[in-house]
């Protein structure tokens, strides 16, 4: 997890500001300034890495097998899967007489007519639709023989073909501001405000803004008597293609873009407030930003039934992986658990 904080110095009061860059919203940032100045107060497998955003095509990979070991193959959910060959490296280059293929994986024996798991005329296994339930052994029995002259010869090769997504990451932002009394009514008001302005602020890039935490308390200043302080928690994330309202057609508007462009956006407009402040020859509002504590986390999280194990899956390190039977995630963690009753792929439970 890596932690930056936009603001080092924590000064209380305002100060004004350096310059704040690209221009914002004035109206929204003014919104909140002044909804509260009428209270003014004083390694085994194979896998090939590719950017986010990346779909595997049918003509992009082909994976080989081994004699040796089982190789690991994977695949993100709801896409194509590359070919997984029926051959190794050696018998990839060189000439088979009358190959015959035949593939089982979790339920069985798959003809080429299967709909959503397909076998080729060359031998290759191929998902148009790759599902949570797919994932498991499958394994390839080829016959062939090296030459007309020699003897038919038998080789059995092994896949561990898992489902995997893309993690569920997001910022998590804190700021703090000078409060009206913390049993009044008017902190409410702000944070509900506050909230709606925010999300407004990145509706266009399909990101939401989610409330975590919201807490007055009073802070004995250095030198200084007391004062209410507002706490707050929040997050941004990236909303799913399918929820947003305008789902993403390129790479352009891929989450990960999408998520950096709303956090320029939340930290402009807190720099903004303060440069607001700055410019005003009325006393402070009773409630407003304390300069440079603005706080940002990047955060990442795994969804129910699936895990990240650089141990376990070396060549997708930052993969959410399916868990495997023997292990499960419950909740949005980052791991699958241990859990030894647990026999299927993606338990979300240990029973």
């Amino acid at each position: 997890m890596e932690a930056s904080a936009p603001g080092r110095r924590r000064r209380r009061g305002w100060r004004r500001a350096r310059g704040a860059g690209c221009a914002l919203s004035w109206a929204a940032v003014g919104l909140v300034l002044s909804a509260f100045v009428a209270r003014a107060s004083p390694p085994v497998g194979y896998f090939i890495r590719f950017p986010r955003g990346f779909r595997l095509t049918q003509e992009t990979v082909k994976i080989v097998g081994s004699s040796s070991f089982p190789v690991k193959v994977y695949v993100m959910l709801h896409q194509k899967s590359p070919h997984v060959l029926c051959v190794t490296p050696r018998l990839r280059n060189s000439e088979m007489i009358d190959p015959s293929f035949q593939w089982h994986g979790p339920k069985g024996r798959i003809i080429s007519e299967n709909s959503t798991a397909q076998v080729t005329s060359t031998g290759s296994l191929v998902f148009q639709n790759f599902e949570e339930g797919m994932s498991g052994v499958y394994t390839c029995f080829l016959e062939y023989k090296p030459t007309v002259e020699e003897i038919v010869k038998n080789i059995q090769l092994k896949y561990l073909i898992y489902a995997y997504r893309e993690p569920h990451y997001y910022y998590q932002f804190t700021a703090r501001y000078h409060a009206a009394p913390c049993n009044s009514i008017y902190n409410i008001s702000f944070e509900k405000k506050l909230l709606q302005i925010l999300s407004k602020l990145v509706l266009d890039l399909s990101c939401e803004v989610s409330l975590l935490k919201s807490e007055c308390h009073r802070v004995k200043m250095q030198r200084a008597g007391l004062q209410n302080e507002l706490f707050f928690t929040f997050s941004v994330s990236s909303l799913d293609t399918e929820k947003g309202p305008k789902p993403c057609v390129d790479h352009n508007c891929e989450s990960s873009k999408r998520l950096s462009k709303a956090k320029n956006l939340i930290e402009r407009f807190f720099n903004q407030q303060v440069e607001v402040l700055g410019r005003r020859s009325e006393p402070l509002p009773e409630i407003y930003y304390i300069e440079g504590t603005l706080q940002m986390v990047w955060i990442n999280r795994c969804f129910p039934g699936y895990g990240m194990n650089t141990l376990k899956h070396p060549r997708c390190p930052e993969c959410c992986v399916i868990c495997s039977p023997g292990s499960y995630n419950p909740r949005d963690g980052t791991h699958c658990l241990q859990c030894n009753s647990s026999l299927a792929f993606g338990a979300k439970a240990c029973l």
